[in-house]
């Protein structure tokens, strides 16, 4: 998770004409603002890498990527004065048909399809744990949730099944591809989404070690 702004409690509200006028990035949860870390070099590689990869295949389409400065709502409807919520900034998120928004500023998306998230050492167990369980339980929109690894070419896939359990892939190494069929983006080669990075043979198998534990 991010680091705590305050200890103070804002509603949501407040939080949003907070980060309206902020230049840095806030993810909010329950009343709790957390500013985001800064990115690493190789974040922002993959990140460039896979809104490329994903929004040429959704040309054409009735799907759109957007990145970084988007915000999904995680909750339920908020009522004037609430807490009760989770406002993120994904690494990349698909919408498939019109956006569906929080409020007339249009800057805060109801209807994700696919959300994906690059891993960080400082978020990754809050991308893996809480953040994954507001998506699931609050987007219902949402079909394929993706975490892409920065220290080796590793690409986790969840899909949620028609009876809204999830399935779950593992991609290993730069010679694979996967593909999230919900929008038609069909292929994905790691070798394109880790363009331009390499990998220290220890962390590879270091990450090999934590998936297989």
């Amino acid at each position: 998770m991010a680091t705590r702004r305050s200890q103070l409690r804002y509603t949501i509200e407040e939080y949003l004409s907070i980060e309206r006028h902020s230049e840095e990035r806030h993810e909010y949860i329950d009343g709790y603002i957390f500013a985001m870390a800064g990115e690493s070099g190789a974040h922002a590689d993959i990140s460039t890498n896979l809104v490329t990869e994903v929004s040429v295949q959704l040309r054409g389409t009735p799907c759109r990527a957007r990145s970084k400065d988007t915000k999904v709502h995680s909750g339920p409807t908020p009522r004037p004065g609430t807490t009760e919520g989770f406002f993120s900034y994904p690494d990349l998120v698909v919408i498939c048909g019109e956006p569906i928004y929080h409020d007339e500023h249009r800057d805060v998306v109801l209807n994700p399809a696919v959300i994906i998230e690059v891993l960080s050492k400082s978020t990754e167990n809050f991308d893996r744990g809480e953040k994954f369980r507001r998506y699931q339980l609050w987007n219902l929109t949402l079909s394929d949730y993706v975490l892409v690894s920065q220290v080796a070419p590793v690409v986790e896939h969840y899909s949620r099944k028609s009876d809204g359990s999830w399935s779950y892939q593992i991609y290993e190494g730069l010679e694979r591809s996967f593909t999230i069929k919900s929008i038609g983006c069909e292929g994905l080669r790691l070798s394109d989404i880790y363009d331009r990075l390499t990998f220290e043979l220890e962390a590879v198998e270091q990450a090999a070690e934590d998936k297989s534990s």
